[in-house]
Formats: C-alpha cells, sequence, structure tokens
C-alpha cells in the first residue's frame, strides 16, 4: 500500500500538516508514505500511489500554481490514476481564508484524473479535508493524521 502525500509550503505551516497527515497513513499496517514537496515529485510516485493526499496554502482562493503545475504537467497519466484515492488538505492565513475553495480545487482536479475523492472523516471534522489557520495546532494536527488514516485504509480496501 503506497501513499503519496504532496504538498506545496512556503512558509512551513502547510508543510507541517503534510507531515501530521503522512504520519496518520503510516500508523496503517503495511503502507509506505512518500512525502513530498511540489519541487520534488515524478510521474512514477504518482503512478506508485494507491492514494494521494495534495495540500497547499490558499493564493487568491485556489491552490498554489505550484501544485496546480504538478497536476498539468501529469496529466498523460491520468488514465492511469482512475479509481485511486484523492484526499486535500489547506493552510490559509485567516480564518473565512478560502481553505474550501482551495480544497475544492485539488478535489476537482483528482476527480479529472478519475479518482475517488475522500473526506476527513467525521471523527475530524467530516467535511472536504483537513484544514487550519496559520501554525497548525494539536487539533489541527490530529486531524491531518485522522485524514492520513482514512486516506490509507479506504485506499487499502479499494485495492483489495
Amino acid at each position: 500500500m503506497n501513499v503519496l502525500v504532496l504538498y506545496y509550503s512556503k512558509g512551513g505551516n502547510t508543510r507541517r500538516l503534510a507531515e501530521a497527515i503522512a504520519d496518520g497513513a503510516r500508523s496503517v499496517d503495511d503502507t509506505m508514505v512518500v512525502l513530498k514537496h511540489t519541487d520534488e515529485v515524478t510521474k512514477e510516485d504518482f503512478l506508485a500511489a494507491d492514494g494521494i493526499v495534495a495540500g497547499s496554502p490558499v493564493y487568491f482562493g485556489s491552490m498554489a500554481a505550484a501544485l496546480k503545475a504538478v497536476f498539468d504537467e501529469f496529466v498523460g497519466v491520468r488514465r492511469q490514476m482512475e479509481n485511486k484515492i484523492g484526499a486535500a488538505f489547506a493552510t490559509s492565513g485567516d480564518p473565512s481564508g478560502g481553505k474550501e475553495t482551495t480544497m475544492l480545487a485539488i478535489i476537482q482536479a483528482f476527480l479529472i484524473y478519475g479518482m475517488v475523492i475522500v473526506g476527513d472523516p467525521l471523527s475530524a471534522t467530516g467535511h472536504y479535508g483537513t484544514a487550519c489557520v496559520g501554525v497548525p495546532d494539536v487539533k489541527a494536527l490530529d486531524n491531518g493524521a485522522k485524514l492520513g488514516r482514512r486516506v490509507a485504509r479506504i485506499a487499502r480496501r479499494i485495492r483489495e
């Protein structure tokens, strides 16, 4: 079982949340997690993943251009991504800073790739994914871990 946690982070907050998501996925037996910044990810990482959790800070109500560029660049493997799990997370500098619209933009990209979308579990927020304002606090990190576990577990079920 392979889970890719893909993120863009300039100030470090999105990276911190990505690390919590990766830790949650790693807590599921026999799950290998690849944690990659948008500058490091490859098509091979996409293809090897049974699930991808992608995150971004909010930039003008949407994902950062660097994350969008990854989705644009890897469109050639789109048909090979069908039925894999996709999930989203976001960070912002303001409570009404566009986290949900950013996660929806990521989710739209996953839908175009033919992926199965997973939100965060009801034990977290039960919404589009995990999000926080500023530095992720204990609750946000816990919700991130829950999302990572959920993605790994559901990806395993689909793979079986």
